[in-house]
């Protein structure tokens, strides 16, 4: 009986070393005092003025405020009476006032915080 040859096994080409990378051309440095300075606008949205609701005006006051300064003064509500989780600053401890803010959730992270607000704002 014949036997079937097998293949020959090809040789080896050697590894082909890859080309380094082409740097780009350096750009030219733009220096902070070559550019014009302009003053930065605050956006019209952020500085409209906005009534609480009730719920919230327990909190920051009932007076029309704009979203920021809202943001501000729960801050400040927040600090005075320390309802930032020791262990972890991002989470804010409800007490009553604030419960009723958050929809009754008893801790609410740094950025759930604002989108629970914004709820009580018109």
């Amino acid at each position: 009986m014949a036997t079937a040859k097998k293949p020959a096994v090809a040789a080896k080409k050697p590894a082909a070393t890859k080309a380094a990378p082409v740097k780009a051309a350096a750009k030219p440095a733009v220096k902070k005092a070559d550019a014009p300075k302009v003053a930065r606008k605050p956006n019209a949205a952020f500085m409209k003025a906005l009534t609480p609701s009730a719920v919230l005006a327990a909190v920051v006051g009932a007076t029309p405020l704009p979203r920021t300064e809202v943001t501000k003064k729960v801050w400040e509500y927040i600090k005075k009476h320390k309802l930032q989780n020791p262990e972890n600053k991002r989470n804010i401890i409800a007490d009553e006032k604030l419960k009723a803010v958050f929809g009754g959730k008893k801790e609410v992270s740094m950025f759930e915080m604002t989108k629970l607000i914004s709820d009580h704002l018109k």
